[in-house]
């Protein structure tokens, strides 16, 4: 981007005070209806950020939202998206009815030029089923950003610093996956209601913790360096892709804090951060 492009694009977004990132664990959808000591993490970190500022707008990089290209959400009424099946009907019956940004969408299509808006995504259970808890009266006005499932995961970690500046304008930017998150392993677990993590669930999630308290980035984005761990805790990149976009935000000195802190139903962590 040349210079006068992004000195044009700085003044047309009101300054703010610098923005929290998080990301958060969002796992099973039906947390969105239920009150636990995850939710109610959701809802203090919801709190502790309005003593801030309330957000002018929350940017979602969710893990449900893959695509070819890049692509940023830019509807004014996004549709509260049941990306799912076999819940119960009152899950499908949750509205996440927060207005969207346009205004803000076409801003991030300003700073990253290869992407492109579209309205023909809402909100995923990757951004509603979170933001029920941390702004349940759904009054500020969301959008999402896809992620690019066919680029490498440095690839994201570089695109994400191409927003940082939104930080400044009074967007929330949160990553919604997991950092541990093998379905396919947990079935049998979460069939018998067996919350007891595997062993290699625990380790690699204590191992992004060292590694996220560390700043050793580097690692996280190249995580086979966990050893067995690292491809059992992410057989696909989907979930831990959000991530890489947080962490990527971190000013060099800033506090990340650990604002909830799960590995369960065997192959699940439901660690959630605020950088910030």
């Amino acid at each position: 981007m040349k210079l006068n492009e992004f000195d044009n694009i700085t003044k047309q977004l009101a300054p703010s005070p610098l923005m929290p990132v998080l990301f958060v664990g969002h796992g099973n959808p039906m947390n969105a209806l239920w009150e636990n000591p995850f939710t109610q993490s959701l809802k203090k970190l919801g709190e502790e950020i309005n003593l801030i500022e309330k957000p002018k707008a929350i940017l979602i990089v969710s893990a449900h939202w893959l695509t070819n290209g890049t692509f940023v959400q830019a509807s004014p009424k996004p549709e509260t998206i049941h990306d799912f099946g076999g819940f119960p009907k009152e899950l499908f019956d949750v509205q996440y009815p927060a207005p969207g940004s346009p205004e803000f969408a076409n801003q991030v299509t300003s700073l990253l030029t290869h992407a492109k808006t579209t309205e023909e995504w809402g909100l995923d259970h990757g951004a509603w089923t979170i933001l029920k808890h941390i702004y349940p009266t759904a009054d500020i006005p969301v959008f999402q950003l896809s992620i690019d499932y066919a680029k490498p995961l440095q690839h994201h970690f570089d695109l994400a610093k191409q927003i940082c500046i939104l930080r400044e304008r009074g967007v929330l930017i949160i990553g919604s996956g997991n950092i541990v998150h093998n379905l396919r392993l947990s079935f049998e677990k979460f069939s018998i209601n067996d919350s007891k993590p595997y062993d290699w669930a625990v380790e690699f999630d204590a191992w992004i913790k060292s590694r996220i308290d560390n700043r050793n980035f580097d690692d996280i984005i190249n995580y086979e360096k966990a050893g067995k761990a690292g491809p059992l805790s992410v057989p696909t990149p989907d979930h831990f892709i959000p991530l890489l976009y947080s962490i990527a935000l971190a000013e060099p000195n800033e506090k990340i804090e650990h604002t909830y802190e799960e590995v369960s139903f065997g192959g699940m962590s439901m660690r959630t951060l605020k950088i910030g």
